[in-house]
């Protein structure tokens, strides 16, 4: 069997999965499935992005996603104008007056010579700018917040169509990934994960926290949608006619309708960052990325710049990670920071990733798909299982019982499962890198 043909069964077998789901459970589920296995691959290559091309061990996945679903409150969401008067001048200005302050010590430390002298004016610095920023931050902060607070407390976004919140959140990603390489990547690779794994908790913890930004574990609900919503749809007489005549009942239409729109922008999507990681991955900076990853001091010795080159492949990752955060909370329509947790977001990115194939774009997609699938559809499955397994025993039976409540761990099992065998008999994934 050809590479081909043998990656044509790979997807014709995932196409089966979801569309079997289609029949046996409902096409909203089959959809369901289909919308986040796209958004899925998309983290999945972002992510091999940075490992397949340049093994860097990235394990802050979860704080990238999470600012893209930030990015779509503060593009999409409009202002609140009584919070904007009663502390969003206040709360600009102070983070004006944070920001300059770090400059000033950086400007400080580059402009006198090494020696206590220096360390003195840039403990001066900070310490004064940090209590200024403080005392102008903490006052806007409670204004803004006490304004409406069980339906706002927050300043809102710009009021922009959602989908220009897609590539923002890329950007966000991206520039808080320039921030943590420049700090992190000359650190050895344990080093860089326990780093990124950090920073993402802290990141989660500021959404949580900061009511102003995004209302914290508040939540923010009703995010504007690049589709319509289905109420409207069941109102319309042409879409209800169109319905009829298919022989489908409004509802029904209306919420499949809706499911196929976010599909293919999706999709969309997952085909631009493909087509483009494909180029990166076969032009001759992809081929100088691998080089590094193999040997990084065959590189330098060659005079590539290491950490550089580390840096502009850590960033592009993070965007594409930032862009498939912010189109997850579009298709959720609500930003819960609560909800943001490692074993989603970090563990199951890179179980698709390998299970995939790690330096292989096309893996790295049916990995996406694959195994989440199998996150969604194992639990149900794993009850059913055990339903069928303690139909001969008596109801209140302790090993009837334990194997019921156990069905709800089928998840864990099954993800640590296919990565023992995956890693056992196909330890370079499913399709591996050429």
């Amino acid at each position: 069997m050809t590479d081909t043909q043998r990656n044509i069964l790979y997807f014709g077998f995932i196409a089966v999965l979801i569309i079997g789901t289609g029949f046996i459970q409902s096409w909203n589920s089959a959809l369901f499935v289909l919308n986040f296995g796209l958004i899925s691959a998309i983290m999945a290559l972002g992510v091999n992005l940075q490992w397949g091309f340049a093994g860097l061990f990235n394990v802050g996945i979860m704080g990238f996603v999470a600012l893209g679903g930030l990015a779509t409150v503060l593009i999409s969401m409009p202002p609140e104008p009584e919070a904007w008067a009663a502390g969003g001048t206040r709360v600009i200005i102070s983070l004006i007056l944070g920001a300059a302050t770090i400059v000033g010590a950086i400007l400080a430390y580059g402009a006198l010579p090494k020696g206590r002298m220096r360390t003195i004016a840039m403990i001066a610095i900070l310490f004064i700018g940090f209590f200024v920023y403080r005392a102008v931050f903490d006052g806007g902060v409670q204004a803004v917040e006490a304004i409406n607070p069980a339906n706002a407390g927050y300043l809102g976004g710009l009021g922009l169509p959602v989908l220009i919140a897609w590539p923002v959140g890329g950007l966000l990603a991206a520039g808080a990934a320039w921030i943590i390489g420049k700090t992190a990547l000359g650190l050895r690779s344990d080093y860089l994960a326990i780093a990124t794994l950090g920073i993402a908790e802290i990141i989660i913890a500021v959404l949580k926290n900061e009511d102003w930004l995004a209302r914290g574990v508040k939540n923010v609900v009703g995010l504007p949608r690049p589709a319509p919503y289905e109420i409207n749809l069941q109102n319309d007489p042409a879409f209800v006619e169109q319905a009829a005549g298919f022989g489908l009942d409004p509802v029904f239409a209306s919420t499949i309708w809706v499911k196929l729109i976010y599909a293919g922008l999706f999709a969309a999507v997952l085909i631009v960052l493909f087509v483009l990681a494909q180029r990166a991955l076969h032009s001759p900076w992809g081929r100088m990325m691998r080089a590094i990853r193999d040997n990084e001091v065959a590189a330098e010795a060659m005079g590539k710049d290491v950490t550089a080159r580390h840096l502009q492949v850590f960033v592009l990752g993070s965007a594409i990670c930032g862009i498939a955060g912010a189109m997850m909370t579009t298709l959720d329509g609500q930003l819960t920071p609560g909800t943001y947790q490692p074993l989603r977001f970090t563990f199951l990115v890179w179980v698709m990733v390998i299970v995939g194939g790690s330096g292989n774009n096309l893996g790295a997609v049916l990995g996406g798909f694959l195994i989440w699938w199998l996150w969604v559809m194992v639990e149900p499955i794993g009850l059913g299982l055990m339903q069928l397994v303690t139909s001969g025993m008596a109801e209140g039976y302790w090993l009837r019982t334990h194997l019921l409540e156990s069905a709800a761990h089928m998840r864990l099992l099954t993800m640590g499962l296919v990565l023992l065998l995956v890693l056992r008999f196909s330890p370079r994934g499913l399709i591996p890198e050429r």
